[in-house]
C-alpha cells in the first residue's frame, strides 16, 4: 500500500533547504519557504535571498508556497493606515512567491479565544470581523488570482475548527483556501475546549489544501517531531483521507538538522512516506 500513502513535505528556511536539499529532491518533496515572512528581514536583502533560493531549487521539481508574513498585526485590522502596511508586505510576497515558482501562501486567522467568544454573543461582531478582513485581504487576494497563487488561512488560537473556513468561503475567492496546523489546533484543544486535530480536519474538508505537521504536549507551540507529543496521528492522519484531494503535508520542526526524524517516524507508522 505504500504507493497510496502521501509524500510528505517540509518547511524550511534556505539554511534549512540547503542542509536537506537531498532529501527533497530525492523524493520532488512539497516545500514551504519560510526565509521571506519575518519582519526584521531587511527589504535590500531579498534580490540575494532571492538569487540563493533558485540555486537551492534547481532541479526540484515539487509543489512549492511560501509563509507570508504574520508578526505584530492581524488580519482583520480595523486601522488603514496600518492596512496598508499588511497589504504592502503581503503583496512583496506574493511577487517573491511569482519569482520562485511558489503557488501557494500561508496567513494566519484573525480569530482566538476573545473574539471567538465575543463573535458568540455578538452576530453583529463576527460580521464585521469578516468585513476588515474583506478589507484588508481585498487588494492582496486580487493580487493572489492574477499570479495563481493560493492563500490559505493557518489556524493560530482558533477555537471554532469552523470559523476560518466559513470566513474563507465568505471571501468569495478560488484563490483562498484554509491550512492546518496540528500543533495549534491541539494547543487549543488542551487549553481552550476546541475540538480534537482530526474535527479540524473534517471541518475544513474540501478547503483543506496545506497542513502544517507538528507534535506538542498542549504546553507551548513546541513544533517537535511527530510523535515527540501528544497528538492521535492515526487520527489525524484517518481524516486526512476522507478529504476529496490530499492537502499538502508539511512538516513544520524546529529541529534545523534532524528535519526528517518525524517523516521517518509517520513512516513507520505505515501513514506517510
Amino acid at each position: 500500500m505504500s504507493h497510496d500513502l502521501p509524500v510528505l513535505g517540509a518547511a524550511l528556511s534556505l539554511d534549512m533547504l540547503a542542509r536537506h536539499r537531498d532529501w527533497v529532491l530525492g523524493a520532488q518533496r512539497d516545500l514551504e519557504l519560510q526565509s521571506f515572512c519575518w519582519p526584521n528581514t531587511p527589504e535590500q536583502d531579498f534580490p540575494e535571498m532571492i538569487a540563493r533560493a533558485k540555486t537551492l531549487l534547481d532541479g526540484h521539481t515539487g509543489r512549492r508556497g511560501l509563509h507570508g508574513p504574520f508578526q505584530s498585526f492581524s488580519i482583520d485590522c480595523a486601522d488603514p493606515e496600518i492596512a496598508a502596511v499588511i497589504q504592502r508586505r503581503m503583496i512583496r510576497t506574493l511577487e517573491i512567491c511569482e519569482e520562485l515558482g511558489a503557488d501557494q501562501m500561508v496567513i494566519h486567522s484573525p480569530y482566538g479565544i476573545w473574539n471567538g467568544a465575543d463573535d458568540a454573543v455578538k452576530p453583529s461582531a463576527a460580521i464585521m470581523r469578516i468585513e476588515r478582513v474583506r478589507f484588508v485581504l481585498s487588494p492582496v487576494i486580487k493580487r493572489a488570482e492574477a499570479a495563481g497563487i493560493t492563500l490559505v488561512l493557518e489556524n493560530c488560537e482558533d477555537q471554532d475548527a469552523g470559523a476560518r473556513v466559513a470566513l474563507a468561503r465568505a471571501l468569495k475567492s478560488p484563490n483562498v483556501k484554509v491550512s492546518l496546523d496540528t500543533g495549534h489546533a491541539y494547543f487549543m484543544h488542551r487549553i481552550g475546549k476546541a475540538p480534537p486535530v482530526d474535527a479540524f480536519v473534517y471541518a475544513a474538508g474540501a478547503m483543506l489544501e496545506h497542513v502544517h505537521l507538528q507534535d506538542m504536549d498542549g504546553q507551548a507551540d513546541r513544533h517537535w517531531h511527530p510523535g515527540e507529543g501528544e497528538i492521535h496521528w492515526h487520527a489525524v492522519f484517518k481524516a486526512l483521507r476522507s478529504v476529496p484531494k490530499m492537502p499538502r503535508l508539511i512538516l513544520e520542526v524546529n529541529d534545523e538538522l534532524a528535519v526528517t526524524k518525524g517523516a521517518e517516524w509517520l513512516a513507520a507508522q505505515g501513514l506517510a512516506l
